[in-house]
């Protein structure tokens, strides 16, 4: 899942999120990680994950989660949800994704530690979309629509705007209404989020529900093809086809409103 992309910058930040102590989400005693402090704990599971030791790393995970240290939940939850180095287990991944979200809400949105609270949110939201089958998690798109808003519209967090924005044009779960999604896509279109981009790009070129701007729907398709979202096929054959049907004065436009976004980026 691609909401897990923050990982690779986790590490840097590990060491600085301990906290009051908890205890263990399933009630089981804590692994036997002799006399450690939570972020001793937190600072061994961080290099087993270096060198690929993931068993060593969930049982330092683990202790440290015990004892109070909070970014080692968030972590649990990414590995139970990806089957990282345990068997998947989206209920348990669910509950540590909790956890954390529900201890820290209401965190400075600027600390370290916000965006890894507003991912799990997000988590959390997907969880709700679907449900988890034979567990106490429903399927609600309305919980779900609860943690994306929390996390769009608190921390600014441009997978949370995307996925709102998807609740409102699909109407799942709330009234299908374009002109509620279309704020949500500007937001995380603005800060590289390329799915909002292309998604926005098709809602404006195409006119959708009386949006018609054909120039700048080209221009944030041309924007989304730049980058990760040129390895979408479907992003890829949405530009194309925009560009075949604008006219000649159409894509000189989104030519000039893409030098000056590209400029407004840079300043």
């Amino acid at each position: 899942m691609r909401i897990f992309s923050v990982l690779a910058s986790a590490t840097a930040i590990a060491l600085t999120f301990g906290v009051a102590p908890t205890r263990s989400l399933d009630g089981s005693p804590s692994p036997a990680t002799a006399a450690l402090s939570p972020v001793d704990a937190m600072r061994n599971a961080t290099e087993a994950l270096k060198t690929g030791e993931k068993k060593r790393a969930v049982t330092s995970l683990q202790y440290a989660a015990d004892h109070g240290h909070a970014f080692a939940l968030w972590q649990l939850g990414r590995m139970y949800a990806e089957g990282d180095g345990v068997k998947r287990d989206d209920y348990r991944a669910f509950e540590y994704f909790q956890k954390f979200a529900d201890t820290h809400a209401d965190d400075n949105p600027a600390m370290p530690r916000a965006r890894f609270v507003a991912n799990a949110f997000v988590a959390l939201g997907q969880y709700y979309l679907e449900g988890i089958p034979n567990t106490t998690v429903p399927q609600s798109p309305e919980l779900a629509r609860r943690m994306f808003a929390h996390a769009a519209s608190y921390f600014g967090d441009p997978e949370a705007q995307y996925q709102l924005a998807s609740l409102y044009l699909d109407g799942n779960g709330v009234t299908r209404d374009t002109k509620r999604a279309v704020p949500w896509l500007v937001l995380a279109a603005n800060k590289g989020h390329y799915k909002s981009q292309a998604v926005l790009g098709r809602i404006l070129f195409n006119g959708e529900h009386g949006m018609r701007q054909r120039a700048s729907g080209l221009m944030w398709l041309t924007v989304a093809c730049d980058g990760p979202g040129a390895k979408e096929p479907w992003i890829a054959q949405l530009r194309e086809s925009s560009v075949q049907q604008a006219s000649d004065d159409e894509r000189a436009l989104a030519l000039i409103l893409l030098k000056r976004w590209v400029q407004g980026r840079r300043e």
